[in-house]
């Protein structure tokens, strides 16, 4: 019975609005710190060309914060808007709810039905300037293990991979598969961003290993950063 309520369009919109509140509050009273600013204009460089931003699953919570945070404090994200590649599923469709108070726009796609069209759409952003942003172990996992989709979009639109991460000090960890990571108000804030990584046209799978290190060495230096260290 819950299940079929949450399920209710109704309920979903309602959902994201609590959801979205949330994560404004969250912003809001969390002092932020963002760290490799110079990965991230490295990625966005030469100027107007867009990037391919990377966070694993577990940190989808922090998505929406983090990127307002940035496009904030960096000048060639100022008034720019990022594409995130969702699912069709029904958890897509509330994180596309929830992502456009936030300046973020869905691409809504799928590794079983429009993975092609995903990555197409993908790669059309990224030629006209745009920013993207991929969670590749989403949207099932297994939990930090790339799917290949993210390494054949940097391959094939000849971008750089940006594996970042964000964390507060006030958070808690949900039991989901992925363990994710809700942050809570009135906290330090970090978003890190690693040195961005070139995928080269041929086998880019091969880099796979390489995205996957990254990306959890973003999360390492996240949570390990406190206030004076």
């Amino acid at each position: 019975m819950l299940r079929r309520l949450i399920r209710h369009p109704r309920a979903q919109a309602a959902l994201a609005r609590l959801l979205g509140l949330y994560l404004a509050t969250v912003l809001r009273t969390t002092r932020w710190t963002l760290l490799g600013q110079e990965h991230l204009r490295a990625a966005l460089s030469p100027p107007g060309q867009g990037a391919i931003l990377a966070f694993w699953h577990e940190r989808l919570a922090l998505m929406a914060p983090a990127w307002q945070v940035a496009r904030e404090t960096e000048p060639p994200l100022r008034g720019r808007r990022a594409h995130v590649l969702v699912s069709r599923h029904r958890d897509g469709r509330l994180i596309g709810a929830v992502g456009g108070r936030f300046a973020l726009c869905m691409v809504h796609a799928s590794s079983s039905r429009g993975g092609a069209a995903g990555l197409r759409a993908m790669l059309r952003l990224l030629a006209a300037g745009e920013c993207v942003v991929i969670t590749p172990d989403g949207p099932r996992g297994p939990a930090r293990r790339a799917a290949p989709g993210v390494a054949q979009l940097a391959a094939l639109s000849g971008r750089p991979v940006l594996a970042c991460a964000a964390a507060t000090t006030r958070h808690r960890r949900l039991g989901s598969w992925d363990r994710m990571l809700l942050p809570l108000p009135f906290g330090r804030g970090v978003i890190v961003a690693e040195p961005p990584l070139a995928v080269p046209r041929e086998a880019p799978e091969a880099a796979l290993p390489a995205i996957e290190a990254a990306l959890t060495a973003a999360c390492d230096r996240a949570d390990s950063w406190g206030p004076g260290r």
